[in-house]
């Protein structure tokens, strides 16, 4: 995210002498944790959701079905921040600044939660196993227990769409080993991002059910307090890139401007009579997708100029982006509407996923014991979600793919 209309802007560009670089990375990674997303931020959030289940129905007696509800939608409120977040990021604050105060909003969200297991009548009394009579959580107490969700969410949605971004703003784009050093990055990226999952729904659910609540979260809230502290730590180092415009502002204006010009013939390919940046590659849309034809043609009609009089200033730029788009723009959406199919695959397998509090309510009813003494945590059973997925993905890249490329004959 945080792409702005014109790639050329100065403040974009990565200053090789005394910012950036591979110096960074230490201090973005280490945030990427505390949110639920990266790191530290997994291992916070993540530590904490496969447990909560067993949290809410043991400490704050609430049923099964109600705490599952809640959790199910305090994990969608943290996946759907995010949208807003990237906005946030890319039209007012720019990355650094919105990955700052989502450092902060987790570490207070994760010491408020840690602060009910261990401030006398943050939760209600303790109830036995079975029994009918158990108080419920008052008012008060919920209100501590949900704003603690809310500011770990809004921490998540402003991490997670900002971190990958900012790493990336770090490395030099023009140095010719560039591409290597971006592998590099995303490879290291992703391999930190798994082991924080696995540490998260292993290492940390133990200390959880052996040693307590309070000591469980305790940690989640050092691991936050260092995470926010090693990024404000490098922030000398970092490439701050300046808040500009929004893309998701572009998929809006794109649409409702081709709707106002829905009655005009779009010029040829190859005509000066659209509207784009004098540093733009592209100076002209582009007619295919795929399947969808007639949806891109629409599309071009948002970046026609109408009237370079009324549409244009005197140095050639659009002073009124819901008057006119860039190609720039336009092309941008097609993009989006290019990976929408490949997106819609992930929807239902995340439907299941986002159901593990059965899962682990369902654990705790097996026996778990694979040897007399070791015993496999109830919380900790998705983490062969993971597993399964590292060793599918080398299997995929290096096995797969070359066999269907041959059978196919598609690169």
């Amino acid at each position: 995210m945080g792409l702005s209309s014109n790639p050329k802007n100065p403040t974009h560009q990565p200053s090789i002498s005394r910012h950036g670089g591979l110096r960074t990375m230490p201090f973005i990674m280490g945030n990427r944790g505390i949110a639920e997303n990266e790191v530290f931020e997994r291992m916070a959030s993540i530590g904490v959701l496969p447990n909560m289940i067993l949290y809410l129905m043991r400490e704050y007696n609430m049923e099964a079905a109600n705490g599952a509800n809640l959790l199910f939608i305090w994990s969608a409120l943290t996946n759907g921040l995010a949208i807003y977040g990237a906005f946030l990021s890319d039209a007012y604050f720019g990355r650094f600044r919105v990955i700052a105060l989502g450092s902060f909003s987790s570490l207070i969200g994760i010491i408020l939660l840690w602060s009910t297991t261990t401030i006398p009548g943050m939760k209600p009394p303790p109830c036995e196993q079975f029994q009918d009579d158990c108080n419920p959580a008052t008012p008060s107490q919920l209100a501590v227990l949900f704003s603690s969700f809310g500011l770990i969410s809004i921490g998540a949605g402003c991490i997670r769409p900002c971190s990958m971004a900012s790493g990336a703003n770090q490395l030099d784009k023009e140095t010719p080993d560039s591409e290597r050093i971006f592998e590099r990055f995303f490879n290291w990226y992703y391999a930190s991002t798994a082991m924080s999952v696995v540490i998260a729904l292993t290492t940390m659910v133990y200390i959880q059910d052996h040693l307590g609540w309070n000591f469980g979260f305790g940690i989640l809230a050092i691991l936050m307090f260092f995470s926010a502290f090693m990024f404000l730590f490098g922030s000398t180092l970092y490439v701050k890139v300046k808040p500009s415009s929004s893309l998701f502002t572009g998929f809006v204006q794109v649409p409702l401007v081709a709707f106002k010009n829905r009655h005009l013939n779009p010029p040829p390919a190859d005509s000066n009579e659209y509207y784009h940046h004098s540093d733009d590659k592209k100076l002209a849309p582009t007619n295919k997708l795929r399947s969808f034809y007639y949806v891109p043609r629409w599309l071009n009609r948002a970046c026609m100029i109408r009237g370079p009089a009324t549409e244009l200033s005197s140095d050639g730029t659009a002073p009124n982006l819901w008057s006119i788009c860039s190609v720039e723009q336009v092309e941008s959406l097609k993009t989006l509407l290019r990976v929408i199919p490949i997106w819609s695959t992930g929807i239902m397998i995340l439907v299941t996923v986002g159901q593990s509090s059965f899962s682990t309510l369902q654990a705790t009813t097996m026996d778990r014991y694979l040897t007399p003494n070791f015993e496999i945590l109830a919380a900790s059973f998705t983490v062969a979600t993971v597993v399964v997925l590292m060793i599918w993905i080398p299997i995929y890249d290096v096995v797969l793919i070359p066999f269907l490329a041959r059978y196919s004959g598609q690169p």
